[in-house]
């Protein structure tokens, strides 16, 4: 396997202490539930890659976006917007090439305003004067949405395929800037 392809693969190391102690599990794929090689996740590494991280088994409640580098403790995670304090499962992100494409609607199942964004938005509100998006379309590329405007907030990771209600998916949360994940991290 050549360094080109180690890169366009992930690996993320997972810690049951801080600053990397413990016991640890090393992942390069996707793991719905990692309850059964640790009991916690304290500290964690990524070494290659992209990964979402959630706060629940199964790919389920909040999320947090990891790129290569150390998360010494979960106190270093929340202070760079991490909402949540374990990690119970993983997604790794592929590494995608071309162009990027998304179309976000005002209202669920694609209903009301449309735009099609082919670059990061960090305010729809201000570009778009749209007040909500409720519903996308993501057809080339994996993207970060953000509850907030300028990056902040909750986040939720969105790869290609039809978003037609944000509000059934995470509990009425709206969103109001979105980013490409452009590089191998």
């Amino acid at each position: 396997m050549t360094t080109t392809d180690m890169n366009m693969m992930g690996k993320i190391t997972f810690y049951e202490e801080k600053n990397f102690q413990g016991r640890s599990y090393e992942c390069m794929n996707d793991c719905s539930d990692m309850s059964s090689y640790m009991s916690r996740c304290q500290s964690c590494r990524v070494d290659s890659g992209c990964f979402m991280v959630y706060e629940r088994n199964n790919y389920m409640g909040q999320q947090f976006f990891m790129r290569r580098g150390e998360y010494n403790d979960m106190q270093s995670m929340r202070s760079m917007g991490m909402m949540f304090d374990n990690i119970r499962s993983c997604r790794m992100i592929p590494y995608h090439r071309g162009q990027f494409r998304m179309k976000i609607y005002e209202r669920e199942n694609f209903g009301g305003q449309s735009y099609e964004l082919m670059d990061d938005c960090d305010n729809i509100q201000d570009r778009y004067r749209m007040s909500d998006c409720q519903s996308c379309h993501v057809m080339d590329g994996h993207w970060l949405m953000y509850e907030q405007p300028q990056y902040r907030g909750r986040m939720m990771y969105m790869r290609p395929g039809e978003y037609r209600s944000f509000r059934e998916m995470m509990s009425g949360q709206r969103f109001m800037s979105m980013r490409r994940i452009t590089d191998m991290c």
